[in-house]
């Protein structure tokens, strides 16, 4: 059979067992039907046996608009602070924070819709944020749908003959700086430079991207439920795994119970045998052998906040050599170490020093080859990172990702991935912690 071939139909097999997976319907198969009908009675009934899984976070309700306001007003203080007039910040994780306005809610495009907040002083004790959002003027009536926490929105409308950024300057307060968010586009930003030659316009202080750094307890409930139900869902397709059975089976059997354990935006790396030796690889729909670790890395998302749990698993039936189950021993006890010395007031990079310094007395830690970790919130990766020369002060509300890894090109790889959170005592506690926690062999995950 001709290569192409062959790629099209294991690209068809893929989807029907896609299919299998995500409904209830029935399929009428002709005998041998590229080679499927054994693996019928594996995939029929998968909803059923993902049950347990249904409303993990059923009770999890989004951030409150009172919270949302409390955000705003603590991002006028500091902007008052900073003598700057405004924060000006495009659909995203930041805009989504302050004001509800995710990319989700609206797509960016060449046409600039902005969240805008400008301090206002009511005395000489108190300071309110004004909301306003930048809108082209024929899309005010879908900008003014959007659900911005705000009793008192001012909506700014430019039309198509008009430079946006003029309009926009022209309502702001003179004052000598206006902050843009870290993450607005290039154009984004000159235009407001060309626009406010009479203010500086910068990137976020560290000032302003603290403030969503450090999470609430409601923030900290959303990201432990998400990471709780990510395990769950790993563990719940652990139990169903076989020998034999396809990268791209297993992948379609974790976004089934990702998505039944009630998460938006589900998916994970599966990666078998010596393909997980590409930290980040994409795999190559290998089958799992009979000695072969399993890394599944997984992501998914609860009202906008992310999970991120790694396992590196064997079957029961699996023969995993003695060296690769000696690797997933270190990997986890640098974990281990690495959860141990991440407390508050610790400069960051010292955590990630201290999982590598483990490792580098095993005679692995040349293997180790990324950064310890992330921050974890409206962004799978965002501020501050545990990583080599990173001066960051670990804080109370912060939370981060802990994934170290061993990666032998050719032969193996190993991660395990736990977020934590740093709470009011100034301790670590993984956001897992809750239904197990750390994986506590590679047949336990």
């Amino acid at each position: 059979m001709c290569h192409s071939c062959a790629y099209n139909l294991q690209g068809l097999r893929f989807t029907i067992l896609n299919l299998l997976l995500l409904c209830s319907c029935t399929l009428i198969l002709l005998p041998g039907f590229f080679e499927i009908t054994p693996l019928l009675t594996r995939v029929i009934g998968l909803r059923d046996a993902f049950h347990d899984l249904d409303n993990h976070c059923q009770s999890a309700k989004p951030i409150t608009a009172s919270e949302f306001h409390d955000r705003q007003r603590r991002l006028a203080e500091t902007l008052l602070d900073l003598n700057a007039s405004a924060y000006i910040a495009e659909p995203g994780a930041s805009a989504q924070y302050f004001g509800n306005i995710s990319t989700a809610s609206w797509k960016l495009s060449e046409r600039p819709l902005l969240l805008i907040i400008t301090p206002h002083l009511v005395n000489d004790s108190q300071v309110e944020a004004k909301v306003s959002i930048l809108t082209p003027h024929f899309e005010a009536t879908r900008a003014k749908l959007l659900p911005v926490p705000s009793e008192d929105v001012n909506y700014i409308e430019w039309r198509e003959e008009e430079n946006p950024y003029e309009v926009a300057a022209s309502v702001l307060p003179m004052r000598k700086t206006v902050y843009l968010d870290d993450s607005a586009r290039l154009f984004i930003s000159s235009g407001f430079q060309q626009a406010l030659q009479h203010a500086q316009v910068s990137p976020s202080p560290s000032e302003i991207r603290e403030i969503r750094q450090r999470k609430s307890n409601a923030e900290i409930e959303l990201l432990k439920c998400a990471n709780e139900a990510t395990l769950l869902a790993i563990r719940a397709v652990h139990k169903r795994m076989y020998i034999g059975m396809k990268e791209s089976v297993a992948s379609g059997m974790m976004s089934m119970a990702l998505q039944t354990a009630g998460l938006e935006g589900g998916s994970c790396l599966t990666l078998f045998g010596e393909n997980a030796a590409l930290p980040h690889g994409s795999g190559s729909d290998r089958a799992l052998g009979k000695n072969d670790f399993a890394l599944f890395d997984c992501v998914g998302s609860l009202h906008g906040y992310h999970s991120d749990v790694t396992r590196t698993v064997a079957l029961y039936q699996t023969k995993v050599p003695p060296e690769h189950r000696a690797i997933w021993g270190d990997v986890h006890f640098a974990q281990t170490v690495a959860s141990r010395v991440a407390l508050a007031g610790t400069i960051t990079q010292d955590v990630d020093a201290a999982a590598r310094s483990f490792l580098d007395l095993t005679g692995r830690g040349s293997y180790f080859t990324h950064r310890l970790g992330h921050g974890i919130g409206l962004e799978t990766h965002e501020e501050p990172y545990l990583r080599g020369g990173s001066l960051d002060i670990i804080q109370t509300g912060h939370t981060f990702s802990n994934e170290p890894g061993i990666y032998i090109e050719g032969k193996v790889g190993v991660r395990l991935e736990d977020c934590f959170y740093i709470d009011s005592s100034g301790q670590s506690i993984f956001l897992t912690e809750g239904v197990g926690g750390q994986a506590l062999s590679p047949w336990d995950p």
